[in-house]
């Protein structure tokens, strides 16, 4: 059986930082207010001239050095997203162009900000099959250039910023273990944007009626994301064979920290196990999972071996949960004289010559010693 492992990972956040003092100059609310009801103190907002597609390729360029591959060997690349650049093409085409990955191919995933376990899901299946060797999957928005910032419901809320993450084959059990996707259409209009597609395409009723803004029903959406992630969350675990007290870090969307506390109580998971960077950060939608996930692994809040537990909910409404099983839990030396690792540090001309040397290195001495125990046995005659 083939497993998807997370060989890589990397974030990009823009530069510019919008914190709560500065909303408080833009709307009626206070930085005491944003905290208390949403965990966050400030966000990142892209620069006119940064999109979804630079965001990406900078978080994956990153990725791509911890794993130590070229763009060229990829396969696929994957991207989870809700602002592309434009309608069409997918950002994942020139996401493509941008690294070099002239061998891969590539298309956009769109769920909202459960967008990136979507992906990585997709992404892990077609290692399983395989299909594929690598697979680039990355979690990308923008947005801030969606939002309407006279609506204090959603100006507080949202930040930009892209995270990925690299999948390699291997035979080991790590990587994603068990999925659980989800949808629940009928609740589409809870988080949505009206205008710029096919039933209200941009025009001018759609600028007069601010159909070009993010619409979010927040009652809606907080009944909803208390009480359907944590299910999904442990009906994922339970296919898995676990159970919530072996996790080791629960890497949940970054939607609200008042949610996120909710979601783990029911959870029974105690909040050292869960990684938050929501103060940072805000609310990134799909790509709030990869960047959380980056951050924890750049602190050294998981080790090989660890089962993690990743959960998105957004838009949709769409929910995710997954489990994964971090670094290549195998033996070292099995790692080291497993022909497939070894197939993928050395080139397999190299590999084969390698294998000539020693195995002419290895005659020589087994003929040496048995001449020399010849020699010993006639001596002793």
């Amino acid at each position: 059986m083939r497993y998807a492992r997370i060989a890589g990972w990397g974030k990009y956040v823009p530069e510019r930082i919008l914190s709560n003092q500065d909303l408080e100059k833009v709307v009626e609310t206070s930085d005491e207010w944003i905290y208390s009801r949403t965990g966050i103190r400030e966000r990142r907002i892209a620069a006119p001239d940064e999109t979804v597609t630079t965001m990406a390729i900078a978080a994956s360029r990153a990725a791509l050095t911890v794993a130590c591959l070229d763009p060229t060997e990829l396969d696929l690349i994957i991207v989870g997203t809700s602002s592309s650049d434009y309608l069409v093409p997918a950002a994942a085409s020139m996401i493509q162009d941008g690294l070099g990955a002239e061998h891969a191919a590539a298309f956009d995933l769109r769920a909202g900000c459960s967008g990136f376990v979507y992906s990585l899901a997709v992404g892990t299946q077609f290692i399983a099959t395989g299909m594929y060797r690598h697979v680039l999957v990355i979690g990308a928005e923008i947005i801030s250039k969606f939002i309407d910032w006279r609506d204090r419901d959603t100006c507080i809320l949202f930040g930009d910023g892209a995270g990925a993450v690299v999948l390699q084959a291997s035979e080991a059990p790590t990587g994603m273990l068990t999925c659980n996707l989800g949808s629940n259409g009928a609740d589409y209009d809870a988080l949505f944007m009206p205008g710029g597609g096919s039933k209200h395409p941009f025009c001018q009723q759609v600028l007069d009626r601010g159909w070009h803004h993010m619409k979010m029903d927040g009652k809606r959406i907080y009944r909803f994301a208390v009480s359907t992630p944590a299910q999904v969350a442990l009906q994922a675990l339970d296919t898995a064979g676990l159970s919530p007290e072996d996790i080791a870090l629960v890497v949940p969307h970054q939607a609200n920290a008042r949610i996120t506390q909710s979601i783990c109580q029911r959870l029974g998971v105690p909040e050292e196990k869960v990684f938050v960077n929501i103060q940072r950060y805000g609310n990134t939608s799909a790509a709030s999972i990869p960047i959380a996930l980056c951050e924890a692994a750049e602190e050294g809040r998981m080790k090989p071996g660890d089962y993690i537990l990743l959960l998105g909910f957004g838009a949709g409404l769409t929910w995710a949960a997954a489990v994964v099983r971090w670094g290549v839990p195998e033996p070292l030396l099995s790692w080291l004289f497993s022909w497939d690792s070894i197939r993928e540090r050395i080139p397999v001309a190299e590999a084969t010559a390698t294998a000539r040397r020693a195995g002419v290195a290895l005659l020589a001495a087994v003929s040496a010693l048995l001449v020399a125990t010849f020699s010993w046995s006639k001596g002793r005659k």
